[in-house]
């Protein structure tokens, strides 16, 4: 820090780890969002004093919350900036990245029906993990046939068949229907 810093930003400054501005954006916005719905969320009781009303240590919680957070935020801003900001975003758009793979999963059942939908989504997933050789694609098929019959035929969950089921002869499309 250098020794021409006024006050302000001496109180404010600090080693800035990684992750810490998304983090303090993302704990601002957050208890923004608390208190925006604070008043749609609670009630204030009739008839009792201020001091008494059962909002009123949420009230100061959310408050202060959304008071430290900024502090936080303002801080993570002050502190000196460390290289390798981009790569950090990476690191946490990473974890979106397996929430789209369950959405894609979820998009693709209604169409194609669970038993091929858990086999393309369990060979994208060894390939997008790095597994991808012939013998480590065949295991991911392997294993969401299985899991297909693990929740099926073993847990006997129904699932709705998919809009392709309805292509195939009637006998095997009750078939498909019931047990893929």
């Amino acid at each position: 820090m250098p020794s021409n810093a006024t006050g302000f930003l001496k109180f404010f400054r600090r080693e800035r780890r990684r992750g810490d501005f998304v983090f303090a954006t993302a704990m601002l916005l957050f208890s923004l969002f608390l208190l925006v719905s604070f008043p749609f969320q609670t009630t204030p009781a009739e008839g009792t004093v201020w001091s008494a009303q059962p909002t009123l240590w949420p009230a100061v919680g959310v408050f202060g919350m959304v008071v430290f957070a900024a502090f936080n935020l303002l801080g993570s801003v002050l502190s000196p900036r460390i290289p390798g900001r981009l790569a950090e975003l990476r690191v946490w758009l990473g974890f979106v990245e397996y929430a789209a793979w369950f959405l894609a999963f979820v998009l693709l059942v209604p169409q194609l029906g669970y038993l091929p939908s858990s086999i393309l989504i369990a060979v994208g997933l060894f390939w997008r993990s790095g597994y991808r050789s012939p013998r480590m694609l065949l295991l991911a098929a392997l294993s969401g046939i299985l899991i297909v019959l693990l929740f099926k035929v073993g847990l006997r969950v129904n699932v709705p068949g998919g809009a392709i089921y309805e292509l195939l002869p009637p006998a095997w499309r009750n078939f498909f229907i019931v047990y893929l």
